[in-house]
């Protein structure tokens, strides 16, 4: 028994050592080194300053900012520590309120728009985190943020499209529009106080 313990145990030291210490090590190493913006958690900066981050969705609600995707974490929106989806089936209940609730407000922010409320305004994604909405969502929103911000709907609509990012390698994906950006590149064109 004394011949196995001893190999058993420094088998068990040496990978301690490897996966718990080289290993981890060697990978921050490689991600600071190569993805540095990604490894620090993709975070965006005013003033510089970290506001957010790029992967995960802020609660916006005031008329002279873009709303984002509803979050489905509970009870605090956009809480990555609760990220998850809802599971609200499509004939279950509690998702027709939601919606209703959302579609609610939207004509309540703005009830002159009677475009279609694009579906991503109304629903929450997988993980309830996302930051980003459609265009359309974007360009249904642009009339009630440009009244709110005494700005025209041409400016609002140019930001939209400079803040756009298109499918990943032209093809993977939808393009989309990260709604913290786009607020912020709002703010620093015309501030609200």
């Amino acid at each position: 028994m004394k011949n196995l313990l001893r190999p058993v145990l420094v088998l068990f030291a040496a990978m301690t050592v490897i996966t718990g210490i080289v290993y981890p090590v060697v990978v921050t190493a490689i991600g600071q080194a190569v993805f540095p913006h990604q490894a620090n958690g993709s975070l965006i900066e005013k003033d510089g300053k970290p506001v957010g981050s790029e992967l995960i969705g802020q609660q916006f609600d005031a008329p002279h900012y873009f709303w984002g995707r509803l979050s489905a974490t509970t009870p605090n929106p956009y809480n990555a520590q609760n990220s998850g989806g809802s599971n609200l089936g499509p004939t279950n209940p509690a998702l027709a309120e939601e919606v209703k609730g959302r579609l609610t407000a939207l004509r309540d922010a703005d009830p002159t728009n009677t475009a279609p409320v694009p579906v991503d305004l109304v629903t929450s994604s997988g993980s309830g985190l996302d930051p980003d909405i459609s265009p359309a969502a974007a360009a249904y929103q642009s009339a009630r943020v440009a009244k709110a911000r005494g700005l025209t709907r041409e400016q609002v609509e140019e930001l939209i499209a400079q803040n756009t990012s298109a499918r990943q390698f032209g093809v993977l994906g939808e393009p989309r529009v990260n709604v913290l950006k786009l607020n912020l590149a709002l703010d620093q064109l015309k501030p609200m106080h």
